[in-house]
């Protein structure tokens, strides 16, 4: 009987998202949207009722979802990706809509405006975004004194409701293209952010940025990782990568994350292939990265081979093109234990988080398996 309610539920929600809501959303301004959402999403979990309200309608558990990794107990493996909740405002709402975790941020080291508007587009016939935001941050020494106020308040240590990443990088400014630069910039974040969330994410991938993507270089990546190292925290560190790597380039990546004893990897960032098959749009801007859909089968391209390169020893995060319970069963499958999105949440509406993983319990039925643990890598065994 619940699992008719919430099936018919998520149906309903959809139906009046997608045949009105979008309709009117994707009228506007995509960066407009997106600001009064964060504003809306502040006010909602602000309020104790409305947070149980919000909950009633749009989330869902079920045992066979949940996962201990590294101690951190996740009711299921949906995550918010970082670049929606940059300066983490959104931590007591987005748990009541269905995420088993969030990663906020890129947070920087210093304050940065980001990249000049127009910076965000919607590609309706890719089913995905082109972001050109350029690490837009409050800066991590504001972010980091709200966040411990905020958790010395609710008499909490390091948790939230639900496990929450900090995803770093280097501050958008031509102060830090210089590499030693912009390893000052990561390790003062890091520094900050020690004792603040369960985990760690080593943002290596942003293509908006002064200086392109240094730390791809592993001579460079080397250096980053031997100061962040140094810097005590108890977190597990995961690298976010891009799409576009080469097999040699990740294998020089996947020495250096285990020479430095990583825990895993976000696969992955943006894509600035123009020339990607899945982009059915014909016109494009020329600047910025590109999510959702065109990037699926390089997510899980690169999942897979870090998979069977390491043999499971990593945790991985799998990100990109997740619309449906079925997209984020073949990540799974492929190898990542959990899985994020943003850009299938904006098309496909706010009950996409229940709706996948109601799918992944019902997928989890058909084939024999009893939790979604139990499902990470089968393909790649």
């Amino acid at each position: 009987m619940k699992e008719a309610i919430i099936y018919i539920r998520n149906k309903a929600i959809k139906g009046i998202y997608k045949g009105i809501i979008k309709q009117i959303f994707f009228k506007i301004n995509p960066e407009k949207v997106h600001d009064n959402t964060l504003k809306l999403g502040r006010i909602l979990g602000s309020n104790s009722l409305i947070r149980i309200i919000t909950r009633i309608f749009l989330s869902y558990s079920n045992s066979s979802l949940e996962q201990e990794i590294f101690g951190i107990k996740f009711k299921n493996p949906v995550g918010l990706s970082a670049g929606f909740d940059k300066d983490g405002y959104l931590t007591d709402i987005i748990p009541e809509i269905g995420f088993g975790f969030e990663e906020i941020g890129s947070i920087t080291g210093e304050k940065c405006d980001g990249n000049p508007k127009p910076r965000l587009w919607r590609l309706k016939k890719s089913k995905a975004l082109v972001v050109y935001y350029g690490l837009k941050s409050e800066g991590c020494e504001t972010i980091a004194k709200r966040l411990k106020e905020k958790l010395k308040c609710k008499q909490v240590s390091k948790q939230f409701k639900i496990p929450v990443g900090i995803s770093i990088a280097k501050t958008n400014s031509k102060e830090t293209v210089k590499t030693q630069a912009g390893i000052e910039d990561y390790a003062k974040v890091y520094k900050e952010f020690s004792e603040i969330g369960d985990y760690t994410t080593l943002n290596l991938s942003c293509p908006n940025a002064y200086g392109g993507q240094p730390f791809h270089n592993t001579n460079n990546l080397d250096r980053l990782l031997g100061k962040i190292k140094k810097i005590p925290s108890e977190k597990p560190i995961f690298l976010k990568i891009a799409p576009d790597l080469s097999e040699n380039q990740l294998d020089g990546i996947i020495r250096l994350a285990e020479k430095y004893k990583l825990s895993g990897f976000v696969c992955t960032n943006l894509t600035k292939d123009r020339k990607n098959l899945k982009i059915k749009d014909e016109i494009l801007p020329e600047k910025g990265g590109i999510s959702g859909k065109p990037i699926e089968l390089l997510s899980n391209k690169n999942i897979s081979y870090i998979y069977k390169k390491t043999k499971g020893r990593f945790v991985i995060i799998g990100v990109g093109g997740v619309f449906s319970a079925e997209d984020a069963y073949k990540k799974i499958r492929l190898g990542a234990s959990l899985v994020q999105l943003i850009t299938g949440m904006i098309f496909e509406g706010p009950q996409t988080t229940s709706e996948i993983n109601f799918g992944l319990v019902k997928l989890l039925k058909k084939d024999g398996f009893t939790n979604i643990s139990q499902v990470v890598g089968v393909d790649n065994r």
